[in-house]
């Protein structure tokens, strides 16, 4: 069993990770290294923040716990509400842009295949795919 407190094995270590732009927060709560198939994360995304996402060679699956923001979809330029209780999928790789908004947003996030707590967006807002 494996059990992690976010404040004690968290936050201020490697496992917590900032975006290029400081736009967003990932702390890593299960990583590659755990065996569990998929990684667990929650990120917070800053208030009036606007990301660039492209997960070419990772699917994710979003639930959001509180805040508020949009998420526009780049291929059918759909632009979806994100608040508590919405939880959106890429599927599909989906590119797209991520919007804090009036307040910062708490995301929990889960990915496949599983981090291993290095990533961070490329210039085309990619994850790359570490072995």
């Amino acid at each position: 069993m494996i059990v992690r407190d976010i404040r004690k094995e968290i936050i201020g270590t490697s496992k917590e990770v900032f975006a290029k732009d400081n736009q967003w927060v990932s702390r890593r709560m299960l990583l590659k290294e755990d065996g569990m198939g998929f990684s667990f994360h929650e990120t917070i995304i800053k208030a009036h923040s606007k990301t660039h996402i492209h997960y070419k060679n990772h699917l994710e699956a979003v639930y959001c716990v509180s805040g508020d923001g949009k998420i526009e979809d780049l291929k059918t330029g759909i632009i979806n509400e994100i608040y508590d209780g919405i939880m959106y999928a890429l599927n599909e790789n989906d590119e797209h842009y991520l919007y804090g908004g009036n307040v910062d947003m708490r995301l929990i996030c889960v990915f496949n295949p599983p981090l291993t707590g290095k990533e961070n967006h490329d210039e085309n807002g990619v994850y790359p795919l570490i072995d």
